[in-house]
């Protein structure tokens, strides 16, 4: 069966649950959360991991002109979540990483188009070398003056989680200089490349000045998230499609605490990975029906101590890469409480 008919039949499943008010009743839609999305290529068929197709995205937009849903900059919703001012419900931002002239030439005249706030996340070293593909820096001015935030994602572009403390510090501050040489601006919001994150890069992030980071991993922002290692759900061919778009647009937080391991980057001696956390706030109620699932190994298997704290258990290693976890719960309406991470393991 294919992916988005998968998609739409697990919502129906759970749209006719959400009626039965003994589970679902009192579970209001919390006004304090958002989305972020996440677009690299645009039209560029040749790597379609990292690339939409143009009707894709153009569905996307119509969603939002048709659901009227609330678009706001990164940084506006970074700033309300933190000091604790409400959001209207389905509020979302929009993110591009990459620097990819297809986002320049196919993306930004149709944002401008439909009048939509976003932000910019690339390497400065792909822009200063100039290379086939990406933007040039008078192009990235040109968006920047059009109203765009633009942030930080290292100069190289490389596994952050890989280098020492040192050379990231070093990477971080070059892209930093370069982008205020630049735009006149220090960014204040980050992008780990390939959404790689470990505790020394986050601690390199957060020293730099940086007040907030994201990875690539799926999940929605809410007021205890941990603002240096963000979720936004990533979009592509695979995964772009319309019903894609509306169940990313329509998440709700699943908040969760005390998530073990901390470290995601995870060596030999630790994948798997023993891993935990504990539900709270609103999802808590509903913990009998949360259900994760993992790159590779599907469905995870979970125990459950007391009332809030669940164990994860995996069934073998991961393999080398990037695994994601996703931990689903329904909510009213046809909606769903996610919560999501990323593991990086390195090649041996």
């Amino acid at each position: 069966m294919p992916i988005a008919k998968r998609m739409h039949l697990r919502r129906w499943i759970f749209g006719a649950l959400a009626a039965l008010p003994v589970i679902f009743g009192s579970i209001p839609a919390t006004a304090s959360s958002a989305v972020v999305l996440m677009y690299q290529r645009f039209g560029e068929q040749h790597a379609s991991s990292t690339n939409i197709r143009l009707d894709q995205f153009d569905a996307h937009l119509e969603v939002i002109a048709e659901r009227g849903l609330n678009v706001m900059p990164v940084p506006e919703i970074l700033t309300a979540l933190k000091t604790g001012r409400v959001l209207p419900d389905r509020t979302i931002g929009l993110s591009f990483d990459g620097g990819f002239r297809s986002f320049y030439t196919r993306a930004w005249p149709r944002l401008r188009d439909a009048g939509l706030p976003f932000t910019l996340f690339f390497a400065t070293d792909t822009i200063d070398d100039g290379g086939d593909g990406h933007m040039t820096w008078e192009q990235i001015r040109e968006i920047a003056r059009d109203g765009a935030t633009v942030g930080a994602q290292t100069a190289s572009h490389r596994l952050m989680p890989l280098l020492g403390r040192d050379a990231n510090d070093r990477d971080i501050a070059r892209a930093l200089r370069r982008l205020e040489e630049e735009l006149g601006e220090r960014p204040q919001v980050f992008a780990y490349p390939f959404g790689a994150m470990s505790g020394a890069a986050r601690a390199a992030v957060r020293e730099a000045g940086l007040g907030a980071a994201f990875g690539q991993h799926s999940g929605v922002l809410h007021p205890g998230s941990p603002f240096h290692f963000l979720p936004r759900f990533p979009m592509n061919e695979v995964h772009g499609g319309a019903e894609r778009f509306r169940l990313a647009a329509d998440a709700l937080p699943l908040a969760v605490v005390d998530v073990t391991p901390s470290e995601i980057f995870l060596g030999p001696n630790r994948n798997p990975p023993i891993m935990g956390f504990t539900v709270t706030g609103e999802a808590l109620p509903y913990i009998d029906l949360l259900t994760c699932y993992t790159s590779g190994q599907g469905r995870v298997r979970m125990e459950r101590i007391g009332r809030a704290r669940v164990e994860l258990r995996f069934e073998r290693a991961f393999r080398a890469g990037r695994p994601r976890l996703n931990c689903t719960m329904p909510a009213r309406q046809g909606r769903w409480r996610w919560y999501g991470t990323q593991f990086l393991i390195p090649r041996r």
